[in-house]
């Protein structure tokens, strides 16, 4: 029998050439790729990071959650232009930064170091899950519950497609939204927790006044950290965004294609920043409002208990079971959407070292599948030798934050050196994108120095 042909999103062909929606209802039909971000974000990130960084700082880093949240888009924006301009992947375009190179850049390579840090967050969600499981059903231990989550997630993985893993983390997405901003709501007519002088306090520079590592990690993870900025252009190739521009020529339709698909890429852009960051500002005020004035903070295996003050404390104990359902479709949306997006970057990162032809869409498929099994194990044997899951979120946090100047500069060098010009961005963009890079720079090296000096 002849092999039959599968498809592949990764290919550029006239045949799958689409203009692109004009009316904003078409648009809105369009996007996706940034609510799978979205989802992969308010996990570690606004649920652990964001509490634990109000639970020991109060409101007054407000202004760093809102500085994370927004500073960044501008860096995933010019990445996606890039990917649906070229059709490469963020790893291939990385892989034209220059300077030292063992089989691929250095710059592949230090993706590569982040991440091995960065799937501690995954195990720390496992964690996270499975202290609420184990609540629910103590005969079963947190360990125990680790690996069952571990399997159905590979099953639901290996299964799945891109349409899959947009629906449930859509879901998902809208779910803990809804939990935790309506909490945060009824939170606000309660003196004891909040005042608005406080808030406004909190929109001035403060430099943090808890633990350092904390506010490095939330700037790295709140928003968009660095692991979403180079996963999302994946997202956008799968979602089809590249191959409806079409194969690049110096023609005006592929130009307008192209603009076309990076104007709803936009859109797709600014509406997940309005999801997580309404879900993060929430998160933070609760973990500044009742976590820090009970001087609460989330440690070990005890995390998911007192996360639940957020709760029980401003809708009653009724709500106990309320949290730990919204808890969990936080933790495991991001464990569900973060691991298949880890899986396909790990898929490119080996075709390219050319362990196998990863032109060959039907063999890519297989390495990612494998990459699903290696990437689920090995967030759960960290998890099995620390079983402290705020730390592991704040480890990989910072690895995250570290990395963040290094991505800006180089989204720099590509759009002056490998963007077509058909389709660069607007100045303002470009001196946006300028202002996003020296500010994440700004703030690792503050925190370095105030590491060293402090």
């Amino acid at each position: 029998m002849p092999k039959k042909n599968i498809f592949n999103p990764y290919q550029l062909r006239p045949e799958n050439i689409e203009d692109s929606p004009s009316t904003y209802w078409g648009i809105f039909r369009r996007i996706g790729p940034g609510l799978i971000l979205a989802s992969s974000i308010v996990g570690s990130g606004e649920l652990i990071a964001t509490t634990v960084l109000g639970a020991e700082n109060g409101y007054t880093l407000l202004w760093l959650i809102i500085l994370s949240c927004f500073i960044k888009i501008i860096v995933q924006n010019e990445l996606g232009r890039y990917a649906i301009a070229t059709g490469e992947t963020t790893l291939e375009a990385f892989n034209r930064i220059p300077g030292p190179r063992l089989g691929v850049s250095w710059l592949v390579w230090a993706w590569f170091l982040m991440v091995m840090f960065t799937l501690m967050q995954i195990g720390a969600m496992l964690g996270g899950i499975s202290e609420i499981l184990n609540g629910l059903m103590p005969s079963v231990s947190i360990v125990s519950w680790v690996w069952i989550i571990n399997f159905l997630t590979v099953v639901l993985l290996i299964t799945g497609r891109y349409w899959v893993v947009e629906r449930v983390s859509m879901g998902l997405v809208i779910s803990f939204t809804v939990l935790t901003v309506s909490s945060a709501f009824v939170m606000l007519k309660q003196p004891q927790f909040f005042s608005w002088s406080e808030v406004l306090s909190g929109l001035s520079f403060h430099p943090p006044v808890g633990g350092l590592i904390t506010a490095v990690a939330a700037f790295g993870i709140t928003g968009v950290g660095a692991s979403e900025l180079i996963v999302y252009p994946y997202w956008c190739i799968e979602k089809g965004y590249a191959r409806f521009s079409g194969p690049r020529d110096e023609t005006l339709a592929w130009k307008l294609r192209a603009s076309g698909w990076v104007r709803v890429m936009g859109v797709d852009v600014v509406n997940s920043m309005v999801i997580y960051t309404f879900a993060t500002i929430a998160f933070y005020f609760l973990g500044a409002g009742i976590l820090h004035e009970q001087g609460l903070t989330p440690k070990g295996s005890d995390m998911i208990r007192v996360l639940s003050n957020m709760f029980t404390q401003t809708l009653g104990t009724w709500s106990l079971p309320l949290f730990l359902g919204g808890a969990f479709a936080v933790l495991y949306s991001t464990i569900f959407a973060g691991t298949a997006a880890n899986c396909r970057v790990f898929a490119d990162f080996t075709g390219m070292l050319k362990l196998y032809n990863k032109s060959d869409y039907a063999k890519r498929l297989f390495v990612t599948r494998i990459f699903v099994v290696i990437l689920m194990f090995v967030p759960s044997l960290y998890f099995m030798f620390l079983q402290a899951p705020v730390l592991m979120v704040l480890i990989g946090g910072a690895a995250q934050a570290i990395m963040l100047p290094i991505i800006g500069f180089s989204t720099l060098y590509l759009r002056y050196w490998h963007m077509p010009k058909q389709i660069l961005p607007k100045h303002w963009i470009t001196v946006g994108l300028w202002i996003s890079s020296i500010i994440m720079a700004f703030m690792m090296g503050y925190s370095f120095v105030q590491r060293v000096f402090g």
